[in-house]
C-alpha cells in the first residue's frame, strides 16, 4: 500500500492551495483518511479526518478555511486550504485506516502515510 501526495507548495499569506493524496496497492477498503502536519520543532497534529461515510473533524485553527473531502472511488483525500497563514507553514501528512484481505480473507488493518508535502506561506 503506498500514499502518494500532491499539491504543496509556496503561497503568500491569503493565498489557497488544495492538496491530494491518493492510495494505491492491494486495498480492500478505506476507512478514514486524514491531514496532520509537523512545523519545524513541533509535534505532528491533525489538521482534519474524514470519514468512509464522509462525517469530518477539523482542528479549531482551521475550521471555516479548510475543507476536507474524498472521493472513495478513487481511495483520494483531498484538502482544500483557504486563507492560509504564515502559522500554516509546515510538512503535511496525509493518512488513510486501510483495510486487506488476508490469505484467508480476514481483515487486515492498518494505517499507513504519506511522504509528506512541504506548504510555505510567506510574502
Amino acid at each position: 500500500v503506498q500514499l502518494t501526495e500532491s499539491g504543496g507548495g509556496l503561497v503568500r499569506p491569503g493565498g489557497s492551495l488544495r492538496l491530494s493524496c491518493k492510495a494505491s496497492g492491494a486495498i480492500h477498503n478505506v476507512e478514514d483518511m486524514g491531514w496532520y502536519r509537523q512545523a519545524p520543532g513541533e509535534q505532528r497534529g491533525l489538521v482534519a479526518r474524514i470519514g468512509h461515510d464522509g462525517s469530518t473533524t477539523y482542528t479549531e485553527s482551521v475550521k471555516g478555511r479548510f475543507t476536507i473531502s474524498r472521493d472513495n472511488a478513487k481511495d483520494t483525500v483531498y484538502l482544500e486550504m483557504t486563507s492560509l497563514q504564515p502559522e500554516g507553514t509546515a510538512v503535511y501528512y496525509c493518512y488513510a485506516d486501510i483495510v486487506m484481505l488476508g490469505l484467508y480473507f480476514q481483515r487486515i488493518r492498518n494505517d499507513y502515510w504519506g511522504q509528506g508535502t512541504q506548504v510555505t506561506v510567506s510574502s
